[in-house]
């Protein structure tokens, strides 16, 4: 009667249900985790993400080994080969059931539909279970039992049944025997062996410091300062939460004690709001699969005839747009693997309303260097910013980089760190450098107008509905 919990976006013990699930099975528990190396290029995955999974999942593994609990690293080329691996392992154990987490993009669902049919060949159970929200794909629906669309809406649904559901979380399971020496993955796969420095501490007992350290210290005033990439008022927790580390019901439930502890209603309640707004990406992802095959929510925006990238998508993944909010935010992005929320998407409307280039590219380029790089969440921005997606902005509202700049980097701080161009500019010419003096030597001109660029954006939007 041995159990297999088969481990994918899920690198923690507590409040996890597949784990919980098979050491409450009865008989021994093993573990595995795939390692997919050419599907991870195939989806984009950063270096700074795939160093991040590995280190994690080692550290899983020794927490693993503590309740006397082995992981094995499976490693093949990508899910196809996988299948096979982890069907032949289950054989050799004689395991009797696999226990996994839903994951929700098109090929992951495909994958594990295969698995369980090759795995009910052999007698084997493949027993799934919903994880990855707080509020389970499927519970969220509207009255005449449809999957919401726009946020709003969706997240009164939410919230309602979490007052309704009062979700919980699972516990570490207590020790299946003695410990035990742990494997570990000693290398990294090739072609992601060049990483930006690690942006958050290993393990899960270091994401459960960060998330207690933000609710005590910065959750109260999130509202105020998430908006400024200046100052320290995000949670920085999306690494975590992106690779399963950390659930997205630990977080809420911590919010919602820290709340009840300190009454950082407002604050907190902001915070709250992006957890519902996670859900809700995956939750797309689920009802709708072609968000996830590189397909435009909003079918009829496939019309539009994108510029071709060139030379202006070059200078914006490299950051010399001209544009210093801009080149700043990309540049945070290449040397460090994250991006602040507010900068995602000013960057990601001036590539996409400015420079008019598909958003597609755009996406993927995040992929490629995010160390959260999670789809459900990623997508759902860059459609939104491209106003081809569920809830999208509208398509005539186009953010202007330089007012943002302005307004959430007032003094220049934020451009001044990653432009160094830049420097001397006092707070007022920072922003927009060729008004009112000589460009700083070094710097680009503005690689293109933002008020003739929204112009012809918006005519390109209308001619759809002509």
């Amino acid at each position: 009667m041995t159990q297999l919990v088969w481990f994918r976006n899920d690198l923690r013990l507590a409040d996890n249900p597949a784990l919980t699930a098979a050491c409450k099975a009865g008989g021994p528990v093993k573990a595995c985790f795939t390692v997919t190396p050419q599907q991870w290029q195939e989806h984009d995955w950063s270096p700074a993400r795939v160093h991040f999974v590995i280190a994690h999942a080692n550290a899983l593994a020794r927490n693993l080994a503590k309740l006397g609990i082995p992981l094995i690293f499976l490693e093949a080329h990508q899910f196809s080969d996988s299948i096979e691996l982890l069907s032949r392992y289950c054989r050799e154990q004689n395991i009797t059931a696999v226990h996994f987490n839903e994951e929700y993009g098109i090929n992951e669902r495909r994958r594990d539909k295969t698995v369980r049919e090759q795995l009910a060949t052999c007698g084997i159970k493949a027993n799934k279970y919903r994880d990855q929200t707080v509020a389970p794909v499927g519970a969220i629906l509207t009255q005449q039992q449809e999957p919401y669309s726009v946020f709003t809406p969706f997240s009164r649904r939410w919230r309602s049944w979490i007052e309704e559901s009062q979700p919980t979380v699972f516990p570490v399971p207590e020790p299946k025997g003695e410990a035990i020496k742990p494997q570990q993955l000693d290398a990294i796969p090739p072609g992601f062996e060049d990483a930006p420095p690690a942006l958050v501490n290993t393990g899960e007992n270091a994401a459960h410091d960060q998330l207690d350290a933000f609710l005590q210290e910065r959750g109260g005033n999130y509202k105020e300062q998430r908006d400024f990439p200046a100052i320290d008022g995000t949670s920085q927790l999306s690494p975590y939460l992106a690779n399963g580390v950390l659930s997205g019901r630990q977080c809420l439930i911590a919010a919602r004690q820290a709340q009840g502890e300190a009454g950082n209603q407002e604050g907190l309640n902001t915070w709250i709001n992006e957890i519902a707004w996670r859900d809700f990406y995956i939750h797309i992802l689920y009802h709708y699969p072609r968000v996830s095959m590189h397909r435009a929510f909003k079918p009829e925006t496939e019309n539009l005839s994108w510029n071709t990238p060139g030379e202006h998508f070059e200078a914006w993944k490299t950051g010399h747009t001209g544009i210093p909010i801009v080149d700043a935010a990309m540049r945070q992005l290449n040397h460090t693997g994250w991006m602040h929320n507010r900068l995602r998407m000013i960057t990601a409307m001036f590539l996409t309303k400015n420079l008019f280039i598909d958003w597609r590219l755009g996406e993927a380029y995040f992929m490629s260097r995010l160390v959260d790089g999670f789809l459900a969440s990623n997508n759902g921005g860059w459609q939104w910013s491209a106003s081809t997606g569920t809830d999208a902005a509208p398509y005539f509202r186009v953010f202007n980089p330089v007012t943002q700049s302005e307004r959430f980097d007032p003094k220049g701080e934020f451009i001044r760190e990653w432009v160094p161009e830049l420097r001397k500019l006092d707070d007022k010419r920072i922003h927009n450098p060729g008004k009112g003096g000589v460009i700083p030597k070094g710097y680009p001109r503005p690689i293109v107008d933002l008020k003739e660029s929204r112009k012809e954006a918006i005519a390109k939007f209308q001619a759809l509905k002509d």
